[in-house]
């Protein structure tokens, strides 16, 4: 292999944009991947109904970040996509987050106001000053039916671990609502690109220093790679060093098992997505990706979406003990000269996808001090 100055392993958010930040800077790019397309877990493509699909789950793209705004419609169109998401509770059907109308309709009431909502939830709520624990975070906002009917069973089946054995961040993610607001996110700009995510990633690698190389495997041929200035790596952080002796102790991550569902009618459900909180079912929701953008066909593709422990991992399990496991391999990492571990599983923390771009940007800024202002020398697809 040609030497290159810079060397990313993976072709997600956070590579993708390090790759294109440093070709404008005039670096020679090599990224790699060992699946065999870039755009990460955004990867979509049109399925055999002809409908924009997901390959590794729903993407939601929502920010307040105006720089992160600006950044990525530099490289494809957008369309208003404001997501919502329903729940089968029991025999109803209610929105997510947890609004007036859910209340209501679980408990056939008829709460009508802002303040009627205030109080319903603070009658209900068992009061943590300081939640330990993912099931009092969610006790201390909603009390103790809903932490049962939407909360408690649903984050068993996503991460293997009932709510008290997580850090109650993860808990602490999920807004209620004092209101009839029914969306999921309330970011000021919230959007899907027109085109795809896939088409989005190649127009933000779409540079002459960038070199692409896919179905490659790093640490099959990193013995072949010498010459370059700086190293950004973003998978599993314990991959990296599982050849270390001191670091034996493995990291765990959830991965999600997709079954994909061709149907021979016109839509299947109401709703893009709609989530499955209770015990009678092992998947946690059913995505119908015709829903985006009012896709036309036909037919319809549904995906259920099992979490499981073994594949691809797709998200860090933040508790006490894998914290104190990623705290030594961040201290071998920070010992590393020019090499840089950026992005969701490299760091071992959740980042929604603005937070994955800004990550990058950050990084890309912190290190090239020089650089002008990224908004002022990005150039538009």
């Amino acid at each position: 292999m040609k030497n290159y100055d810079i060397l990313i392993i993976g072709a997600g958010i956070s590579g993708s944009v390090l790759a294109e930040r440093y070709a404008r800077k005039g670096k020679s790019v090599l990224i790699m991947d060992k699946r065999d397309h870039i755009a990460g877990n955004c990867f979509d493509y049109k399925d055999q109904n002809g409908i924009l699909t997901s390959k590794y789950g729903a993407h939601l793209f929502h920010t307040n970040d105006e720089g992160v705004w600006k950044y990525v419609n530099r490289f494809s169109d957008w369309y208003k996509w404001e997501h919502k998401v329903i729940a089968r509770v029991d025999d109803k059907t209610v929105p997510i987050p947890v609004n007036i109308t859910t209340v209501n309709t679980l408990f056939n009431i008829n709460l009508t106001t802002e303040v009627e909502m205030q109080k319903w939830l603070a009658d209900n709520r068992i009061e943590y000053s300081q939640p330990k624990n993912g099931e009092e975070a969610v006790l201390n906002r909603v009390g103790e039916v809903l932490y049962d009917k939407m909360f408690k069973h649903y984050t068993k089946k996503q991460w293997d671990k009932y709510p008290a054995e997580l850090h109650a961040s993860v808990l602490e993610r999920i807004p209620v609502r004092d209101n009839y607001d029914d969306r999921y996110f309330s970011d000021i700009h919230q959007a899907l690109p027109k085109g795809g995510y896939t088409q989005m990633f190649e127009n933000i690698l779409d540079h002459p220093n960038i070199q692409i190389l896919l179905n490659t495997d790093y640490f099959e041929v990193m013995d072949q790679l010498s010459g370059y200035e700086k190293l950004f790596y973003t998978g599993p952080v314990d991959r990296f060093f599982e050849f270390n002796d001191k670091l034996t102790e493995k990291l765990e991550y959830r991965s999600i098992n997709f079954v994909t569902e061709h149907l021979e009618k016109e839509y299947f459900q109401e709703n893009s997505v709609v989530n499955y909180p209770g015990k009678d079912v092992e998947f946690t929701r059913i995505v119908e990706y015709k829903h985006f953008g009012n896709q036309q066909s036909d037919k319809t593709t549904i995906v259920k979406e099992f979490t499981v422990d073994e594949g691809e991992p797709y998200y860090p399990v933040p508790n006490e003990k894998n914290q104190e496991i990623y705290s030594k391999y961040k201290e071998e990492a920070d010992k590393l000269t020019d090499v840089y571990f950026v992005g969701r599983l490299a760091n071992y923390k959740y980042f929604n996808m603005d937070q994955a771009f800004r990550n990058a940007l950050d990084l890309f800024e912190e290190l090239e001090c020089s650089e002008p202002k990224i908004l002022e020398n990005a150039q538009s697809f």
